[in-house]
This record gives structure tokens, C-alpha cells and sequence, in this order.
């Protein structure tokens, strides 16, 4: 019986450094859910486990012509305008696929350094999608609105969209995923957070899973080619 009680009296006050931790990280946070806070405290342990168990770290290149011109492709923004993709001609693209309530959200904070830091030679693309587990359930407004006030966004957010295979997958997806119009690759996301780079040229170049942080050697190399 002491025992017992020894151990429940530890776990209560490791329950409470956990939860002083938790609104310590998320201090400058905003409207986010207890789930979401949680998250983002454990990101940066759930991005070391990820790695030590190689899950979701799959990483490939390629640089084929595509059959299909990337330039040709558009897509619907959340606030209703048209990206033509014709307008990102001369600069590297890196098109994610994104959610609100994912082990991997925090990753909203590296895309956004990484569109500041190299916003002369990269656009990222942020595509919410509610596919994996129904981690993005909230409407394009409030989604617009998560990503502003809690990571500071401003890089252009899709529509809410569909990007695993299905009769809705997002045009661009379906280009991002099918080598006859690509070029090489048929790799779908794997979860939240699957990175595609597309190059000055329109070539898909490269294919990150979800593990790899947008801030990882391979990114930032592949960035700078």
C-alpha cells in the first residue's frame, strides 16, 4: 500500500511539471485547443522518436522533364483567390500538406522561417487536408486564422483540400503523385507534413517525408541548389 501511494504521489507531481511545461511552451499561443498545446510541447520529442525509429523519414530526388507542365496548374487559396502557378516561374516551390492537430503542426513554424529566409528564391504552399486520422476538421476560416495568430503564417494557404488518391484529390496532388505527369515520382504523402520541392524549372525534385524537418540538412541543401 505505501508503495502504491509512493507512486501515485509521483506520478501526480510529474502530471503537474508536465502541465506547467505545457503552458510554459505555449505562453505566446492563441486560441489553441489543450490538444493542440500539447502537441506542440512534445514536437520536438515526437520528432526525436521519429527519427530513431526512421518513421516517416522516406527522402527521394529525381530531375525528369514532366509530361505535364507545373506551370499549368492552379489552385484555389483560402481566402478565394487563383494561384497560377505560372507566377512562380524562376523560383523553387515546396508544397506541404498540412493539419491543425498533428504531432507534426509545429512544423508551421519552420515553413515560416523558411519562407522568410529565402523569400527571393522559394514560395511554400500550405495545402490543410483533413485525410490522416481527421487531424484538420476546422473550416478554411479558422484554419487561416490557427495558423496567423499561433505561428505567424504568411505564406499561401489551398483551400481545405483532398491529397491522397481518391476521385477528390487536389489537381496539384494528383500532378505531385503520378510520374506520367511528373515525370518520376508516384510517392503519396505518407501523413501530415509530406514535403514536395518543385525547382526553378518546374521539375520535381525532390520528395521529404513527414519526419524530415523543413529545417533538416537536406531540405535546406536541396533548397539552395
Amino acid at each position: 500500500m505505501r508503495k502504491l501511494k509512493r507512486f501515485i504521489i509521483v506520478l501526480l507531481v510529474l502530471l503537474v511539471i508536465f502541465a506547467v511545461y505545457v503552458e510554459i511552451i505555449n505562453r505566446n499561443s492563441r486560441n489553441m485547443t489543450y490538444r493542440q498545446k500539447v502537441l506542440k510541447a512534445v514536437y520536438p520529442a515526437w520528432m526525436w522518436f521519429a527519427r530513431l525509429t526512421g518513421k516517416n523519414t522516406k527522402e527521394l530526388s529525381g530531375n525528369k522533364q514532366p509530361a505535364v507542365s507545373f506551370y499549368s496548374l492552379k489552385a484555389i487559396l483560402n481566402n478565394g483567390d487563383t494561384l497560377d502557378f505560372a507566377t512562380l516561374k524562376g523560383k523553387k516551390v515546396l508544397l506541404v500538406n498540412t493539419a491543425s492537430n498533428c504531432g507534426y503542426t509545429d512544423q508551421y513554424d519552420d515553413l515560416q522561417k523558411l519562407s522568410d529566409r529565402y523569400k527571393d528564391k522559394l514560395t511554400v504552399i500550405g495545402f490543410p487536408a483533413n485525410d490522416f486520422k481527421e487531424q484538420e476538421k476546422g473550416t478554411d476560416e479558422e484554419i487561416a486564422q490557427f495558423c496567423k495568430v499561433n505561428y505567424g503564417i504568411t505564406f499561401p494557404l489551398v483551400k481545405k483540400n483532398t491529397v491522397i488518391r481518391s476521385a477528390d484529390q487536389h489537381p496539384v496532388f494528383q500532378w505531385l503523385t503520378d510520374s506520367s505527369k511528373n515525370g518520376w515520382n508516384n510517392e503519396p504523402p505518407s501523413w501530415n507534413f509530406t514535403k514536395y520541392l518543385v525547382n526553378e524549372e518546374g521539375k520535381l525534385t525532390n520528395y521529404f517525408g513527414p519526419s524530415v524537418s523543413p529545417v533538416s540538412k537536406d531540405i535546406l541543401e536541396a533548397i539552395r541548389k
